[in-house]
């Protein structure tokens, strides 16, 4: 559609899809656009402003236009254009006899008053019919098409003459003939008649005759009595006037004119032409009360199975209303149809009821109108009701706006999600919304369909950015674009991003409506100089041909057509080789050292989602390429593990797969020296579609898999390891507690002698032992402390049997801590400390615990061991005389 079209007359376009370049194919409805009745075809359009000119007046009614596939036009349905009030056949008898005089003037005044006539198409034609003896037809209704010809024409008539005056005789010809149809007379049009004469008729006896047939055929005189002859040579005019007034129509005050002379005629003219165009036929020409006049109809359009269903925004004053044209007839209610809803008393408020139109069908299968009044009250207001053969409204449920100016009803929606024939959702736009910083962001309001009535179900959600967007401005209901079952809705917001405009998808559910939208198309992702994009929005066709509904948008100046994806589900597979990472057990060499070396493999499998109906078409993208990557230890510090190729933990790649086909691709990496065996080692499969216009990776696939791959634990078939941590410590310092064999075990050993530090020997040894009387014990760790008199030296570790288990230490001040990675052999830690300056015994609290979720500890009382000593310090003496 191009409503500004060719001078604002509008038009509409057909377009070619597919070639670039591609010229449209212009309808010319502007200017052939036919009253008439009709059926509606598969493509309505609609000219709202169409207008007819009546008078002085223009009466926007509106029209709607039938066309068929190849955009001609078939008819054309207009429930509300009526005649003007002007659409009069007026035929002026003319005395043209000697008696008249001087016949200038009787021009002039021919002129004067045609001029004043409205003349056109569907308004005023003019015939002039002079008699004397005889009657001449000067010329027939609908010759002259326009004030100009007339009035030119009636300069050119000359006196006929004649020594008789044969009134009766000529308004017999003009009540028979003149308004005839062979004469151009109209059926449905107002006939008027004016007679102008100077005398009494010379065939007075049969004016009753004549008048008859006047009556007969509805005609309606006027008669002007010019008096010039009368007074000229001074006789009485009485009877002249008795007769002239029983030719005019009554009440004389209204039909009869009389004049002194023929120059006088002039100064009648605005009398009898306010007179003709007051008749009570010119319905509401003086009125300030409109009906259907300025109706507007096809402001909005709703095609039902049997008919269409019109917005007339400007009926009513503007109060709005609805008409059906349907197999049930052409239905228009009365004003006061809708007066529950719309007080009369609010009358000249402009409620605009019919800006938005829709029907929902209930669960009990009872239909209604849905019809949006966005100006109702400055709130907007929304009525879902049925409406009867007669035009009787009976209004269902009204909803009613929150925000004042926020067009609340501006837009109407109707969704049946599952496609049951049942309405799921009613989407109500109020598009005017002031949001945050007072931003006309606009909002989208969902209600639920129930039985009988409509429940709140929240809005739906767009950008959340401030910003003016009037989001709602145009609603789609299409089909279902992502294949899942259920229809979804396409929202225009032709503001956003300073005015480029956007629009969302919705997808649907059962039931009702995500409120969060799923794509949000940008206009200048588009096109640089797209603007308003998102004003009009539609989705109902194939354009392309690849089986997938395509959506149509309307932005200033262009129409963009948004192609509509294949979806294609990823299946994917990752396993590894081994499954279990064995740290003992190294199978293979890495930068010169022996490491432990797996395998991953992965699987792609492209297809169809199942959930789609097949098709015995040839899939438009059998192949498509897919952008995935591998990823080791994702988002982790400190590597554990890295591919082969490169030493790197990440890997990017490209890959075409076949649809309905298997592609698989082995990753060998190795995992590195590590004392972190508690958490599994992660591997990280990221997918994604190459091509920004081939196919779109269906929502339900995973883009993103990860294995899990754990260290390996020798702890039987129960993969659960039970622990026996074991420590015993002893100092070079102390000695033996009674019973003890091996050292210090005990919670607190004793010394029965101090022992004491001599200059050059203040180093004390402590011996820690720790082993595993079980399984093994993965992470364990060792805490040894000392008390503040006393200071860390060195620190040895050893370990019988296993020097290739790997260990960490580390010693801040008075804490040692030693990672003893898993314990399945005794370790031997020995720690060197100084004794400082101050006073007290030295003390050595000592722990030793295994982290790991997949252990349990037997006996715990066995993990702590705490030395003490008693010392003494032995003086420094110096002698002197």
């Amino acid at each position: 559609g191009a409503p500004w079209d060719s001078d604002r007359q509008g038009d509409v376009y057909k377009c070619r899809v597919g070639p670039p370049n591609t010229n449209c194919t212009k309808a010319n409805l502007g200017t052939t656009m036919p009253h008439g009745d009709g059926w509606p075809s598969l493509y309505p359009a609609c000219a709202p402003l169409w207008s007819q000119a009546c008078g002085t007046s223009v009466f926007s009614t509106g029209i709607c236009a039938r066309l068929d596939g190849d955009l001609r036009l078939v008819g054309t349905i207009a429930p509300t254009a009526q005649r003007c009030s002007t659409y009069m056949d007026i035929v002026i008898v003319l005395d043209g006899s000697n008696s008249i005089y001087p016949w200038y003037e009787v021009q002039n005044f021919l002129s004067n008053i045609l001029s004043k006539f409205f003349i056109g198409p569907g308004q005023i034609q003019v015939g002039v019919l002079q008699y004397g003896e005889r009657a001449v037809h000067e010329w027939v209704l609908g010759r002259y098409q326009t004030a100009e010809e007339v009035v030119e024409a009636a300069k050119n008539i000359s006196r006929q003459e004649g020594r008789e005056t044969r009134t009766a005789f000529a308004i017999h010809q003009a009540c028979t003939e003149a308004f005839s149809p062979e004469r151009g007379g109209r059926e449905d049009a107002t006939r008027l008649m004016i007679v102008v004469t100077d005398g009494e008729s010379h065939d007075g006896e049969e004016l009753p005759e004549a008048l008859a047939e006047c009556e007969k055929r509805n005609v309606t005189r006027y008669a002007i009595a010019v008096l010039g002859h009368y007074l000229r040579r001074q006789q009485d005019p009485e009877d002249f006037i008795r007769e002239i007034k029983y030719i005019a129509s009554d009440p004389d005050e209204k039909y009869f004119f009389n004049v002194t002379d023929e120059a006088a005629l002039n100064d009648i003219v605005d009398a009898l032409g306010d007179r003709i165009f007051s008749l009570e036929g010119t319905h509401g020409y003086n009125e300030s009360s409109f009906e259907l006049e300025m109706s507007q109809i096809g402001f909005s359009l709703h095609l039902l199975e049997d008919g269409i269903l019109f917005g007339t925004v400007g009926a009513y004053d503007w109060d709005g209303a609805v008409l059906e044209e349907s197999r049930r007839g052409r239905i228009i209610p009365p004003r006061k149809a809708f007066k529950k809803e719309f007080p009369l008393e609010l009358k000249n408020h402009a409620a605009y009821l019919g800006y938005a139109i829709s029907s929902l069908r209930l669960p009990s299968g009872q239909r209604l109108y849905v019809a949006g009044a966005p100006r109702f009250q400055h709130k907007g207001k929304v009525i879902l009701f049925e409406m009867g053969t007669t035009g009787t409204v009976t209004v269902a449920q009204a909803l009613t706006g929150e925000q004042i100016g926020s067009y609340f009803g501006s837009e109407v929606c109707a969704l049946d999600v599952d496609g049951d024939g049942v309405t799921d959702v009613l989407l109500v736009a109020a598009p005017m919304y002031l949001g945050a910083q007072s931003r006309e962001t606009g909002r989208v309001y969902l209600y639920r369909v129930g039985q009988r009535l409509l429940a709140p179900a929240g809005t739906l959600h767009a950008d959340k950015k401030p910003q003016d967007s009037r989001f709602g401005y145009a609603l789609a209901a299409v089909p279902d674009l992502n294949h899942d079952g259920f229809n979804d809705v396409v929202v225009g917001a032709p503001l956003e991003d300073g005015h480029r405009g956007a629009v969302y998808v919705y997808h649907g559910a059962p039931g009702t409506l995500l409120p969060n939208y799923k794509q949000r198309i940008e206009a200048a992702a588009l096109g640089p100089t797209l603007s308003y994009f998102g004003r009009s929005v539609d989705g109902q066709l194939d354009l392309d041909g690849d089986g997938l509904v395509d959506l149509a948008v309307g932005a200033q100046g262009v129409a963009v057509l948004l192609r509509s994806r294949q979806i294609v589900q990823i299946n994917t597979s990752l396993t590894v080789e081994p499954p279990a990472i064995n740290v003992i057990q190294k199978n293979c060499q890495r930068g010169g050292t022996r490491a432990v070396c797996l395998r991953a493999r992965v699987c792609f499998r492209a297809g169809t989602p199942p959930w789609v109906s097949p098709s015995t078409e040839p899939h438009p993208y059998p192949h498509t390429e897919l952008r995935y990557n591998v990823s080791l230890e994702e988002k982790t510090p400190g590597a554990r593990a890295a591919f082969n190729s490169g030493a790197r933990r990440l890997l990017q790649r490209r890959l075409e797969l076949s649809l309905g086909r298997q592609s698989c691709l082995r990753f060998p990496f190795h995992v590195l020296d590590t004392t972190d065996y508690l958490r599994p080692l992660s591997f990280t499969v990221r997918l994604a579609m190459a091509e920004s216009t081939g196919p779109v990776l269906d929502e339900r696939s995973p883009t993103t898999i990860r294995k899990l791959i754990p260290f390996f634990k020798d702890c039987g078939e129960d993969d659960e390891c039970v622990t026996d941590l074991v420590l015993s410590a002893t100092m070079d310092i102390a000695e033996p507690c009674p019973g003890s064999h091996r050292g210090c075990n005990i919670p607190r050993c004793c010394r029965q002698s101090p022992h004491v530090l001599r200059k050059g020997r203040r180093k004390v040894v402590v011996d820690v032992v720790l082993e595993n009387k079980k399984e093994n014990a993965y992470n364990a760790s060792l805490l040894l402390c000392f008390s503040n008199n006393l200071h860390f030296s060195s620190l040895a570790l050893q370990v019988r049997g296993h020097g290739g288990i790997p260990q960490t230490c580390m010693a801040p001040p008075r804490l040692a801590r030693g990672g003893v990675g898993g314990v399945a052999v005794p370790h031997r830690l020995a720690e060197a400390v100084g004794v400082g300056g101050s006073r007290g015994p030295p003390e050595f609290p000592t722990a030793a615990s295994s982290p790991s979720s997949d252990s349990t500890e037997a006996t715990l009382e066995d993990n702590v061991v705490q030395l003490s000593a008693s010392i003494r310090y032995e003086p420094d003496l110096f002698l002197s005389r």
